[in-house]
């Protein structure tokens, strides 16, 4: 977390800061904003890795105070308006297009207003699976869930209990049921109640259309901003059968024992 304030540049309003971060994820808070921010984002990889590299940044819900642009070669690219409310928003750009500039916009009164966002570094392969522009809601095949069995963040057997539709953000949270857990890199599938059980919530788009139904089915997926986002999900008896097909060709990518 690096929390600049403006208030030490009080008497240079036009004082441009450089900040420099180091984590693959982490948040900027920019109390009472003045000036403009350099956010350097400088992860401890080779620089030859960099192109490899995707930025994502979802700003704070209460942000305000500051537009963010995308900043290369002196040239500014906005990204996020001061005062766009767009709920759970994520801006995405390849860290080769350029740097972020964060300028204060003219307040009365800055001590009420605090610019902040998350952002994460991820490699390109993993962000396109996140936001998939074309058909992302589509089943995946065969070898892609094998794939994402190797691969996830997260990957569970379990059933859908509920699902919830956020209508104003464009999603939909699928309250989960597990079976059994066989990976997860955040705590976020947890025993609930007294009764020992595990649940957990999975997000997704809205107009993928998920609905409650029967069944066990084979979560996987990646963790965004400390959200599970569903990546594929066959129904359980789908995965066991084209488990045992790659198994017996010995294709299948890793073990993960089915049953």
């Amino acid at each position: 977390l690096s929390s600049p304030s403006g208030l030490t540049h009080e008497s240079h309003r036009k004082d441009v800061e450089q900040v420099y971060l180091r984590c693959s994820e982490g948040s900027i808070e920019w109390m009472y904003p003045t000036g403009a921010l350099i956010v350097n984002l400088r992860p401890n990889i080779s620089p030859a890795s960099y192109k490899h590299l995707t930025v994502c940044i979802k700003p704070f819900k209460d942000s305000a105070g500051a537009n963010i642009y995308l900043e290369k070669t002196g040239e500014l690219k906005l990204l996020v308006r001061d005062g766009d409310r767009s709920p759970s928003r994520v801006y995405c750009f390849g860290y080769d297009q350029g740097g972020l500039f964060v300028e204060a916009t003219p307040q009365q009164d800055i001590s009420r207003k605090i610019t902040g966002f998350q952002y994460e570094l991820m490699s390109k392969g993993m962000a396109a699976d996140l936001h998939t522009a074309s058909a992302p809601c589509r089943p995946c095949s065969d070898t892609e869930v094998l794939l994402a069995v190797c691969t996830s963040d997260f990957v569970i057997r379990g059933s859908i209990q509920n699902v919830t539709n956020e209508a104003e953000e464009q999603e939909s949270i699928i309250h989960v049921g597990v079976n059994k857990l066989y990976r997860q890199k955040s705590k976020v599938f947890q025993l609930t109640g007294e009764s020992g059980n595990w649940r957990g919530q999975i997000k997704t788009l809205l107009e993928c259309g998920v609905k409650p139904g029967d069944g066990d089915f084979l979560f996987t997926g990646r963790m965004h901003f400390g959200e599970a986002r569903l990546g594929c999900a066959p129904r359980f008896k789908d995965f066991q059968r084209m488990y045992k097909e790659a198994k017996d060709k010995g294709l299948n990518p890793c073990e993960i024992g089915p049953d």
